[in-house]
């Protein structure tokens, strides 16, 4: 397991009601479950919408089981932005 920093941005910050907090799990699906009991509601339906960095690099299609965490790693959620 490892532990790190989940950061929310736009609408998830808003929907998770902080800026950021620590996660500590294997895989980004754990990190986001845990997320989602932690905050149930709005940021359940943001989520669905997000995409994520892991350590600054996309996740894009992979399956989040896939996505392993590093300790002291960052986890940014990015839902989709308007404007250009």
């Amino acid at each position: 397991m490892a532990a790190g920093t989940i950061r929310y941005w736009a609408a998830a910050k808003a929907a998770a009601g902080i800026a950021e907090e620590p996660y500590a799990a294997a895989t980004l699906a754990e990190a986001l479950d845990a997320a989602r009991e932690r905050h149930p509601g709005e940021l359940v339906q943001v989520l669905k919408r997000c995409s994520f960095l892991v350590d600054e690099a996309p996740v894009g299609t992979r399956p989040h089981e896939s996505v392993r965490l590093t300790d002291g790693g960052t986890v940014e959620v990015l839902p989709p932005f308007a404007g250009g």
